[in-house]
């Protein structure tokens, strides 16, 4: 018959304890951080920069137009890239034509671009949403699904992350063609011989402040 010591019965208990009290191996990996979530301010902005296209280009301006009505939220953290994410949801109804300076000018194209070609009653948002993020900590390559006139294409665009103060900045500039989300570009003039541009330039400044 085999004999087991009291004290040996009181470190066999005792030994599971001991092990758990002892906690993760020294060599394992820090629990990640929660990504900061920047709401974004009212002073984002979203330009597009149209050309002029056709024999009679000559007759038709190139126009910048600016939206002022934003909603999003990037969710940033600079130790994990693949973590961040950025969405950011402009209202079609506050695209506004800044050039040419004629006041009445602005107008009359202004209601052309929205109503005729835009169509924003029907299509009031254009969405920017990410699903792949590489690179930083400053410029990054975001890959996107881009919505537009009811169209969702995917594309891959150039990101510049910089910070004011408390503020995070995320900047990208990138070319698309209108056709391809289902945009009949702008014509002007008699018979509408002056063209716009298929291709145009988006240039998005996102602002936001932590939440």
């Amino acid at each position: 018959m085999i004999r087991i010591s009291a004290g040996l019965v009181l470190l066999l208990a005792a030994l599971p304890a001991a092990l758990a009290s002892q906690g993760a191996p020294s060599d394992a990996a820090p629990a990640a951080r929660a990504p900061v979530v920047y709401r974004l301010l009212a002073d984002s902005r979203l330009e597009v920069k149209t050309g002029k296209s056709g024999f009679f280009s000559f007759l038709a301006h190139e126009h910048i137009i600016r939206a002022g009505g934003f909603e999003g939220e990037v969710h940033y953290q600079a130790d994990n890239v693949t973590a961040t994410t950025i969405s950011i949801r402009i209202h079609t109804d506050s695209l506004e034509v800044l050039t040419p300076p004629d006041t009445a000018e602005i107008r009359k194209v202004t209601e052309a671009m929205r109503e005729d070609v835009m169509h924003v009653t029907q299509y009031p948002e254009i969405i920017f949403h990410s699903t792949k993020v590489s690179g930083g900590p400053a410029d990054y390559r975001v890959t996107a699904s881009f919505t537009m006139h009811g169209v969702t294409r995917e594309m891959t665009v150039p990101v510049r992350v910089e910070f004011a103060g408390d503020t995070l900045v995320a900047k990208s500039t990138f070319d698309l063609k209108q056709t391809d989300f289902g945009i009949k570009p702008y014509r002007g003039g008699p018979g509408g011989i002056a063209r716009v541009a298929d291709k145009v330039e988006f240039r998005i400044e996102a602002r936001g402040l932590p939440q």
